[in-house]
């Protein structure tokens, strides 16, 4: 609890101190070089990229702002899913939960990862997760920033659900590939 106390008091503390700065795209040179805040329920840039349509997942920082370095996310869940099984060839991937209960499977482990965990995935290695509670928020990034932002960009402009082919070709075109289904709860067996 005074992990969280603290993490909070420092965030609303940088909030307060960077308050009179505006929010601006970056320079050309591929790199932020002052300090740029992005308020809670906002994406960097302004662009929405909701997962599977509803749960928002913003982008916090760009690859963009890192020279292509890193890239930060933020889900905020509201219903119980997930992404597909899924690798990414040339990103590492690191997840902070901070509210709610997630199950995931990194390579062949499975296990249930609640608020202050971090879970690491790494490059090459397949890896999905599945809300556990109603209610749920990871931030997320990968590492090189890789075109993740472009994914979500395209994903969030589809007309509807997508083929299962259609997805394969965004992952692809992405560095990712699909290698199986979401995660589900598996049902207790009857004594």
């Amino acid at each position: 609890m005074q992990r969280r106390r603290f993490v909070t008091a420092t965030a609303v503390a940088t909030a307060l101190g960077a308050a009179h700065l505006v929010q601006a795209a970056p320079p050309a040179t591929g790199r932020a070089t002052r300090l740029f805040v992005v308020k809670a329920g906002a994406s960097r840039f302004g662009e929405r990229t909701p997962f599977r349509g509803v749960n928002p997942n913003d982008l916090k920082v760009s690859g963009r702002d890192t020279g292509g370095a890193l890239a930060v996310f933020e889900y905020v869940g509201t219903q119980r899913v997930g992404p597909s099984l899924h690798v990414h060839f040339e990103q590492d991937e690191l997840f902070y939960v901070v509210e709610g209960e997630y199950l995931f499977r990194v390579g062949d482990e499975e296990f249930t990862a609640r608020p202050g965990d971090t879970v690491f995935g790494p490059r090459n290695v397949p890896h999905a997760w599945l809300q556990l509670t109603d209610t749920g928020k990871i931030v997320y990034q990968v590492q090189p920033a890789g075109t993740l932002e472009q994914f979500f960009s395209a994903v969030s402009r589809l007309q509807g659900p997508p083929t299962a082919a259609a997805m394969q070709q965004l992952h692809q075109a992405h560095g990712m590939k699909v290698v199986g289904p979401p995660l589900a709860l598996k049902e207790p067996a009857l004594r």
